[in-house]
Parts: structure tokens; sequence; C-alpha cells
């Protein structure tokens, strides 16, 4: 290709891709975003439920989210745009010495990287949730900074300010393949035309893997089905998430909160995974989910579901996204395999992305990169998924 059009293309304007647009956009990139969909979020993003948390298990996650909660917690403060965020808390429970001592072994790195979370008993959980189920409770840990906002305003209002600051999006636009010269990136063909530029980001989510195919690239990102529920609104009585690890059969978890409008939101991680593309509800979910859900909080058993739903998350062997330059095609960049997580991820993410884009990496980038790097043995495992 003669020239360049833009420099940057970005595959895909959902949680991740939309936010990198607005930071690239801002810090004076031409930016382009494709997606296979007729508007922004359209794919995972709209069928995530909303919770925003940096309680996980390792410092390259913490310290994303931790941006990213910052991102979503300043956003009407600094855009103007409602995106209903609300700082709940997330409140993960022990009913067995299993999640106890998960739970309690990762506190340690949590504190060391900036996370305000403790450990409280059962008495003191109680006070806290007094609804919980107190057989068997043993205690949990409380993070009260993390909350929960809209996916779909949150997207909306992304990438109303990356048209703002000059980004450009074209929907209905599928991409088929990468220009490459010489080793380097220098575009994409999509069904509707031909765009140059020196740097591609492949953000395409649960379609990321066919992506990196066309850069001769195999990565371990598969789509796996999760479904989803809400209910009648009711009049407000908990705060935070609350996800209880307990395995059973037909789910390795479940989590749910309650919504500024009083609706409780709630998901399972299916076991074993539901592997491929299917995002077409079942008759099993809803049985199954509401037997733990009321066994854990008995309250929520009058309370009629309103819809459910089905998305798929684009997952990894261990849990953990891949973030990181393609050694295969020099430009191509990857942020990819979220594993569910990529609305809470996405503005870290974004932020991450601008800065190796811009070649002014940040003191913390280094050991990020190196949780979530393509190349990695992908042999550890996220532990609070």
């Amino acid at each position: 290709m003669s020239r360049n059009d833009y420099d940057v293309i970005i595959i895909g304007a959902g949680s991740v891709g939309t936010p990198t647009a607005l930071f690239l956009a801002q810090q004076g990139f031409k930016v382009l975003v494709l997606d296979r969909n007729p508007s922004p979020g359209q794919s995972s993003n709209k069928r995530a439920i909303g919770g925003l948390r940096a309680t996980h298990s390792d410092p390259a996650k913490i310290k994303l989210c931790l941006r990213s909660l910052k991102i979503f917690s300043t956003w009407q403060e600094t855009y103007g745009d409602d995106i209903e965020w609300y700082q709940g808390g997330y409140c993960f429970v022990a009913y067995r010495e299993e999640e106890e001592k998960t739970l309690r072994e990762v506190l340690p790195l949590q504190k060391r990287y900036g996370l305000k979370i403790d450990w409280l008993d059962s008495d003191e959980l109680r006070k806290l949730l007094p609804d919980l189920n107190p057989k068997g409770l043993l205690g949990g840990t409380l993070s009260p900074e993390d909350g929960h906002a809209s996916p779909l305003l949150a997207v909306e209002a992304f990438y109303r300010q990356a048209k703002r600051a000059g980004a450009e999006f074209k929907f209905s636009s599928k991409v088929e393949k990468l220009v490459i010269e010489n080793g380097k990136v220098a575009g994409v063909v999509t069904d509707k035309g031909t765009h140059g530029a020196g740097v591609v980001v492949n953000a395409a989510g649960a379609w990321a893997a066919d992506i990196a195919r066309l850069a001769g690239m195999e990565i371990p990102v598969k789509p796996d089905s999760h479904e989803a529920a809400v209910t009648e609104p009711v009049q407000r009585f908990f705060d935070p998430m609350i996800v209880d690890l307990r395995p059973v059969q037909g789910s390795a978890n479940y989590y749910f909160y309650q919504h500024a409008t009083g609706q409780v939101i709630f998901c399972i991680t299916p076991n074993p995974s539901i592997w491929g593309f299917d995002d077409r509800e079942t008759s099993d979910f809803l049985p199954m989910v509401s037997r733990r859900m009321i066994g854990l909080m008995p309250r929520l058993k009058n309370i009629r579901v309103r819809r459910t739903w089905r998305g798929l998350y684009p997952m990894t062997p261990d849990g953990f996204p891949i973030v990181g330059w393609s050694r295969e095609v020099e430009g191509f960049l990857l942020a990819v395999g979220m594993c569910g997580q990529g609305f809470m991820l996405g503005p870290g993410v974004a932020e991450l992305l601008t800065r190796l884009i811009s070649r002014n990496p940040g003191p913390d980038d280094e050991e990020i990169l190196s949780y979530l790097s393509p190349y990695r043995s992908f042999i550890s495992e996220e532990k609070l998924k």
C-alpha cells in the first residue's frame, strides 16, 4: 500500500476497542475502529452484567482494574455522562474451608498492590449483609471500592467521546484480510474496502483467534457461553456484588448484585464450560442458579425473574488476558482473551495499549505485560475468576 490512511486501526468496538480509540485519539493518533456489528458494544459488552472490581489474584489485573475503577468512578465528573456507576463493593463469601483458604491466601498480595480489602468473620459479614444464610458461614472478604456500571451506557459514552476526539468508526464491516508487507502490518481489508495503517489492534473478543490467524498466529482464545438474568425491581436490601466460589454440578461459581433500579442481576460460570458461539438461552440455567442463590440468601425466593440471556466469554487456558505485540508481524497488537472481564479491564487495558503504541511505557507496564504476554506458558491459574 502506498500510504497510511490511519495511524491505528482497531478491530472491535467493544469494551476494549472503544476506550482504546478514545485514549489514542486524545493523544493525537488518527484512529479507525472496525466492527462486524451495526453499532458499538453489540457482542459481549451488551451481555455483561456490569460488575467492576480490582479484586483479583494477580498484580496485572489488579493494577489494570484499579485504573479502570478510577476512570469509571470519575467519568460523569470528567465527561458529563451518567453511566450508572455505583460503588457498592464486592464480597466473596466462604462457606467451606477451601474458599476461606483461597481468599485468605490472596489477601496479602491484594493489599500489597493497593486494594482496600479485608477479611470479615461471619458475625461481621452478617452485620453488613444480614440476609446471608448463617448456616456454615465462615466469613468472607470485602473490597468496598469496587462497584458496577452499565456496560451499554459506558460503551456508548466511550464511543461518543472517541468520535468527539476525532476517532472514526465503520460498522457492519467484516475484516477479511490483514495487509502485510515485508513482515509489517500495512492495513486491513474488509468486505467494504481497504484501509491502511502501521498499527492494527486485535480487540475482536470472541472472534479474536480468527483475526490472529490472518497474521499467521495461533492464540488460545475460544468462546465459552455464560448465562445471566435480571429480576423485577425491589427496594434495596444489599450493596455489594456477592460472589460464591463453591463449585456444584453445572456451575463453578455464581455472583449477583442489586442494581440502582432495585433489580437483582446474576450470572454463573458454567462447569463444564460450554464452548462455541451459541448464545441461545437454556432451560437449565434458571432452576440451577435460583437454588444456589436462595440457599445463600433466602430472602431472594419471592423475587420474580424478568429476563434471561446468554453471552460469550473469550477464554484463555489460564484465565488471564493476552496483551502484547506480535512477534510474527510487526505492528500487530493483541488485546484479547479478557475471559468475561473485558468491561472491568477495558479502560485500564486501553491506557496500556495507548502507552505501547505511543512508545511511552509506564513504570508498571513491564510487570503487567509479563503476566499477559501472548508467548507465556499458560500454566498458571486465576484464583478469583
